[in-house]
C-alpha cells in the first residue's frame, strides 16, 4: 500500500504520526511525507531563507529514523496561506496526488487553529473528491492531530477534534520521540505541547481508547470501497 502523509510544515508529520509512519513502514508499506510548506519564492515577510535550510535538515534526520522512503518538499509560503489564492494551494495538492497516486492521504485536521493546516486540509479535500479520475487509486482519507495546533481552537465555535480510528503504537513510541529529537529548532520544554513528554502524554492517552500502552488518533474523513 502507497501512504501518502500530507504535512503543512516540518515536524508535523512527526508530532502528528510519527508512530504510526514507523509502524506502516514495518508492515512494508511505501510511506511519503510531504511537507508543502517553505520559505515561498517571493522574499518571507517574517523570516529568512536560512530557516528552512536548517529545518529541513532536521526534517530528513526524523524521515530517516521513522523510514520514510520518499520526501517532499514544496514551497508554499509557510504562516501565508490565508492570503494565497486557494488555487494555487489546490494546484499543487492536485498535483501531488497525481504524482503520487497514493491509496491512503493523512491529512492535518481542518480545523487547527493554524490557518495554514485549514487551508492545506482543505485544499486536499478539493483534490480528493471521491468522484474524481484522479482520485480513485484513493481508498482513505483521515486527519492527525497536532499538538499546539489542534486543541487551541475556540470551542463550540468549530467542530473540536474527536478521533474515530486509533493505530496502536507501543512498538514505535519510542522511534517517534526519537526522530522528534531531531527537531531541536521546535522542540519545546516539557511543560510545553511540543515536547517529548507531551507527546508520551498524549501517546498514553490515546492508547487508552483501545486499551493498549500507546496510540495515535484520527478523525476518518472517507472510506471509498470502490
Amino acid at each position: 500500500m502507497k501512504i501518502l502523509v500530507i504535512a503543512p510544515h516540518a515536524d508535523d508529520e512527526t508530532l502528528g504520526m510519527g508512530g504510526s509512519i514507523s509502524s506502516f513502514v514495518a508492515m512494508g508499506h511505501e510511506v511519503i511525507v510531504a511537507v508543502l510548506t517553505g520559505h515561498g519564492s517571493e522574499p518571507h515577510p517574517i523570516w529568512p531563507r536560512s530557516n528552512w535550510d536548517a529545518i529541513r535538515e532536521e526534517c530528513k534526520a526524523a524521515a530517516k529514523i521513522l523510514g520514510v522512503q520518499r520526501l517532499i518538499f514544496e514551497d508554499l509560503p509557510a504562516a501565508c496561506l490565508d492570503i494565497i489564492p486557494a488555487y494555487e494551494i489546490n494546484n499543487v495538492i492536485v498535483n501531488l496526488i497525481k504524482q503520487i497516486e497514493p491509496n491512503e492521504v493523512y491529512i492535518p485536521f481542518a480545523y487547527d487553529l493554524h490557518k495554514d493546516h485549514g487551508a492545506i486540509a482543505y485544499g486536499v479535500t478539493v483534490a480528493l473528491r471521491p468522484y474524481l479520475i484522479s482520485a480513485k487509486s484513493v481508498n482513505r482519507v483521515l486527519a492527525y492531530e497536532t499538538l499546539s495546533e489542534t486543541h487551541l481552537a475556540p470551542p463550540y465555535l468549530v467542530p473540536a477534534f474527536q478521533p474515530n480510528v486509533f493505530i496502536n503504537i507501543s512498538e514505535t513510541l519510542d522511534r517517534k520521540l526519537l526522530a522528534m529529537r531531531e527537531y531541536k529548532s521546535q522542540i519545546q520544554p516539557d511543560n510545553f505541547p511540543r515536547s517529548i513528554e507531551g507527546l508520551k502524554a498524549l501517546a498514553r492517552v490515546r492508547g487508552t481508547h483501545i486499551g493498549v500502552e500507546a496510540a495515535e488518533g484520527f478523525v476518518l474523513i472517507g472510506e471509498y470501497q470502490r
